[in-house]
């Protein structure tokens, strides 16, 4: 990556926050209300990344009488009731905001968000940290097929107009790995996510790290020149 503008994309849920316990209990809540007990703890963080629908279809593969949309509306209903209950913010990661700022602060570099969560779910989450302003673009699965279709990516950049080989996938999951792959970006996993460091290898991932503050060197080492 030489010249121009660099993007950095962070995917949100496993990456910038720890949600797995909202993401837990509004499952258990959509499950209960369809009448059936919730998938592994294992299996539901495994399609974490995912449209909802396509999330939900997958948990429910072997519910044929269970409607995936309506188990996603019964989800949905969850968090909102969190939300109600004055609960419903995940937790950023150690060292997540403190990542934001540096980059944010360098004038050559871009950040943009790419997201499973819906519209609404991404803007009260950057509303709780007060991350507004932070990110130049932010897609979600609202707008666009779900990951690993690269559709989130392409608008990333042609929103910041960047180029692909100026710009980088952050994320936890091989979703993120293969959608910024498909997309003709550099790619970073995080260990500390949804996905084990081995599947985000297996997906192609062209770094892995296990800490935030690792993260800055990785940029490095993808920006040097042959990487």
């Amino acid at each position: 990556m030489t010249g121009g503008p660099r993007l950095v994309v962070f995917d949100v849920d496993g990456t910038l926050v720890d949600s797995q316990h909202l993401i837990l209990d509004a499952m258990a809540h959509a499950f209960a209300a369809a009448g059936h007990p919730m998938p592994d703890r294992a299996s539901v963080l495994g399609v974490v990344g995912l449209s909802l629908p396509v999330a939900m279809a997958e948990l429910a593969a072997d519910l044929p009488e269970v409607d995936p949309l309506l188990l996603a509306e019964h989800y949905r209903a969850g968090f909102v009731a969190q939300r109600a209950g004055g609960g419903g913010v995940a937790p950023l990661y150690p060292g997540a905001r403190e990542a934001l700022d540096r980059l944010a602060a360098a004038p050559a570099t871009l950040l943009g968000v790419a997201t499973g969560k819906a519209r609404r779910g991404l803007d009260h989450l950057v509303a709780a940290h007060g991350l507004a302003g932070v990110f130049a673009t932010s897609q979600t699965a609202d707008d666009h097929p779900s990951k690993p279709h690269p559709s989130m990516l392409l608008a990333a950049l042609a929103e910041t107009g960047t180029e692909a080989g100026r710009a980088v996938m952050v994320g936890d999951t091989e979703f993120d790995v293969l959608m910024g792959r498909a997309a003709g970006m550099a790619t970073i996993g995080v260990a500390w996510g949804y996905h084990p460091r081995a599947r985000l290898a297996a997906a192609g991932a062209d770094l892995v790290i296990d800490r935030f503050d690792a993260l800055d060197a990785a940029l490095a080492r993808l920006a040097e020149p042959g990487e």
